[in-house]
This record gives structure tokens, sequence and C-alpha cells, in this order.
């Protein structure tokens, strides 16, 4: 065969050869792989926050006051008198403490959406690539998925009856309304940013530490 057909036949041959083969996993295992890496990091995450005081305790996901009330909260902690804007704030993390078991099957159901033709660029991409995609994927929609349970958990924690106390001592009593539906978005767009936040550091810990890596599945896709 002259130099010529050899390049040729060469250039064939690799043109045939998926892209992933030179890691030595399929497309299948990476989608599989990255599935079970982000399950176990959604598990980990939403275990981490769903304890007693998992938000209010961790200064990364505590959960502020929306901006209005955050703003009053604070002009009125110099004066010793933001006490029933304190008690509202601990409400809703401890309400969003309750939500992490329907949050950690939103996302697993959420998970499952990782397609094969995607696998192999967040196998290979950053250390967070992964919790990324899941992010840019679902966010929309575990948001309005987890609104509902969001408003009974805040309901059922007393959260909405100390915003109207609240609101009364701060002479903002005719805005409970406008208030209780910024509450319900604001707890549950941070309660996910927690979430993915958390999620983000289980995926990291996998991708660094060998140990974490507990499947074969996971050992063959990211080493170890």
């Amino acid at each position: 065969m002259n130099r010529r057909a050899l390049l040729a036949a060469l250039a064939a041959s690799a043109a045939a050869t998926p892209a992933w083969a030179q890691y030595g996993f399929s497309e299948a295992d990476a989608a599989r792989g990255i599935r079970e890496a982000l399950n176990l990091a959604a598990q980990g995450a939403t275990s981490r926050l769903g304890r007693v005081d998992g938000f209010w305790s961790a200064p990364r996901v505590r959960i502020p006051l929306p901006s209005l009330l955050a703003r009053t909260q604070r002009s009125l902690q110099p004066m010793g008198m933001s006490g029933p804007l304190d008690d509202l704030q601990e409400s809703l993390n401890h309400a969003a403490e309750t939500t992490m078991p329907q949050a950690a099957r939103l996302f697993s159901n959420a998970i499952r959406s990782i397609t094969v033709s995607d696998a192999i660029g967040i196998v290979r991409g950053g250390e967070d690539s992964a919790t990324r995609y899941l992010r840019g994927r679902t966010e929309t929609s575990l948001n309005g998925l987890l609104k509902p349970p969001m408003t009974t958990a805040l309901t059922q924690s007393g959260a909405f009856t100390l915003m109207r106390s609240a609101l009364r001592q701060v002479g903002m009593a005719s805005a409970s309304g406008e208030v209780r539906t910024q509450i319900i978005d604001f707890s549950t767009q941070k309660a996910l940013d927690g979430c993915f936040l958390y999620i983000a550091d289980e995926e990291r810990q996998i991708r660094r530490d060998p140990v974490r890596r507990t499947t074969s599945i996971l050992r063959r896709v990211f080493g170890g």
C-alpha cells in the first residue's frame, strides 16, 4: 500500500471510531456514570439540607428574607427591634428543610433526562459540569414543582403567621398578600440554590476522591 492509500485508510478508520472510544468506555457507560454520580450527589445534598438546621446553621445556604423585608430587618437590627423578622427568617429556613425529601425525588426524576449524547462532554468537563448541565436543563421545572410543597411547609411552620405579625409591627400590614407570594417564590429559589451548591460540592468530591467512587460504573467512568 502506497503512502497516500495508507493515510486514506488511517483517516477512514479514525472517522469510523466513535469519539468516546479513546476513553475506554462507551457513551452508555458515560451516561450511566453521570446519572449515578448526580444521584449520589443529590442524595447527599438533600440529606445535609434536610437535617435540623440544615439551612439555618450553614451561612453558604442560609435563606435570607426577600429584599424589602431584608432591608427592613437590617435597619431594625442596630436598634434591637428586628426580632419578629429574625424569627420569620428562621422559620423560612426550617420550612425549606422539610421540603428536601420532595426535592430529592424531583432531582432523581430530573437526572433521568440526561442524554447519552451529552454524557461524554459532561464526564470530561469541569469539576461541576454535571451539576451545571442539570441546573441549566431542569431548574425552571424544578422550581415550579417544588413551590407547592414549599407553600405547604411555610404554612405549617407558622411562617405566614409570623409574617403578618412582623408586617403589622413595621407598618406594612397592607402588603401581606404581595409579601406572601414573594416569600414563597424567594424561599423556593433559594432552597434550590442551596441544593445545587451542595450537589456541585458532592460532584467535585466524586471526581477528586477515588474513595467516593463507590460503584464499578463510577470507577470505570471517573477512574480509580
